[in-house]
């Protein structure tokens, strides 16, 4: 669904004329290390690009692709690549009328590199907010004024590390606490966080795709620990296996590496392999791909939220401002910013209120300006194209 646009009418002509596209790798050093089941994450390398017009406008965008493929296909070498080669290409001096017609040109005769789509398609819709003078929040149609948030957990050395995390997130005001799984690191760890916290804490797990055949036994066994979701136990690719376990379970599945687009949601739905989905726009190819998700999960009453990618505070601006969107009903991973870094890379930095995190709605574009210091400091390689 396309959302209505704001600031100028429809009669007005002003086409969007992307006239340079800058890539950025920039490096950040995280708080302490983040371990999922596939792989420890200390320093994120972080590709990022700026997109300008003719008149000087200007926006930021952020691709989310990591250093190895272990999460997903792409890398941020490849998505370098793919962006330096194809996707630049297509966008450079074309005129367009709106941003959603964006993903449609990106989408022809070009198979897979999501992440890199993303990272110039969601940067072409905050450009046009950016030039309509209207939050990045209402060019998409978002309603809210803040979102909730929750907080993911890596992995830990034990039950007590785990249960003593998940008490200091409590004690911050987290709306929702998720704890990475593992074979060997799963059902007592829940357990302990669950003594430690009561019946009443919205908790869930997250497997990232480390479990296999044989293992369901052990995944029934968190049923009996009053999660809000397990997400993501198999493999992407199986839908059919996931959809076998959740008939075995109470607990919903949350399915996050497997919703690749809007297809792959409808399949979800259609053969009750997940009853929640995590919305990551980099994950689907952009903001078309996840309103549309969006759009139909809503329209068939199946909740979803916004993860993280462990995005600098630029990727951050594009998750609030969609998880503003009247259907992303559970807390997102939308974590402030002195979570994840000592410094971030936007003014102001992210912050949470108990929980909450504010939406600017009142100010163009991404609601937040970028340390171009910051940026500049931590750059390990540039390239301008036109």
């Amino acid at each position: 669904m396309c959302r209505p646009r704001a600031g100028r009418t429809e009669d007005e002509e002003d086409p969007i004329r992307i006239e340079t596209i800058e890539l950025r790798e920039i490096r950040l050093a995280l708080r302490e290390p983040f371990r999922i089941s596939s792989g420890e994450v200390s320093e994120r390398r972080i590709l990022l690009l700026r997109q300008a017009d003719a008149d000087g406008a200007e926006a930021w965008s952020e691709c989310v692709a990591g250093e190895l493929p272990n999460y997903s296909p792409e890398t941020i070498d490849t998505a370098w690549l793919a962006l330096e080669s194809w996707i630049a290409p297509r966008l450079l001096g074309r005129e367009l009328s709106h941003p959603s017609e964006v993903a449609p040109l990106l989408d022809e005769d070009l198979r897979g590199h999501r992440m890199a789509r993303a990272a110039a398609e969601m940067g072409a819709w905050a450009l046009e907010a950016v030039r309509e003078g209207v939050s990045l929040s209402e060019l998409l149609g978002g309603e809210r004024s803040r979102v909730e948030t929750g907080i993911s957990i890596g992995l830990q050395a034990s039950p007590d590390a785990l249960a003593a995390k998940a008490r200091e997130a409590a004690a911050a005001g987290y709306r929702k606490i998720k704890m990475k799984i593992e074979p060997g690191a799963d059902v007592e760890y829940v357990r302990a966080v669950r003594e430690a916290l009561g019946p009443d804490m919205a908790l869930a797990v997250d497997a990232n795709a480390a479990y296999a055949p044989g293992d369901e036994p052990t995944l029934e066994r968190l049923d009996e620990l009053g999660l809000i979701m397990i997400e993501q136990p198999f493999e992407g690719g199986d839908l059919v296996r996931h959809a076998a376990l959740q008939a075995r379970l109470r607990t919903p599945l949350c399915l996050d590496e497997s919703i690749t687009s809007p297809a792959r949601a409808e399949d979800m739905i259609s053969l009750d392999a997940g009853r929640i989905v995590n919305i990551k726009p980099g994950r689907v190819g952009g903001y078309a791909a996840s309103m549309a998700i969006h759009d139909l999960c809503r329209e068939r009453s199946i909740p979803v939220w916004c993860g993280g990618m462990l995005e600098s505070g630029i990727g951050r601006a594009y998750n609030v401002a969609l998880a503003s969107l009247p259907g992303f009903t559970l807390p997102g991973d939308i974590s402030p910013s002195a979570r994840y870094w000592a410094r971030d890379i936007v003014d102001p930095e992210w912050t949470m209120d108990r929980g909450w995190v504010d939406v600017p709605r009142g100010e163009p574009g991404l609601g937040v300006s970028v340390d171009a210091d910051a940026v500049e400091d931590r750059t390990v390689r540039a390239r301008l194209l036109d």
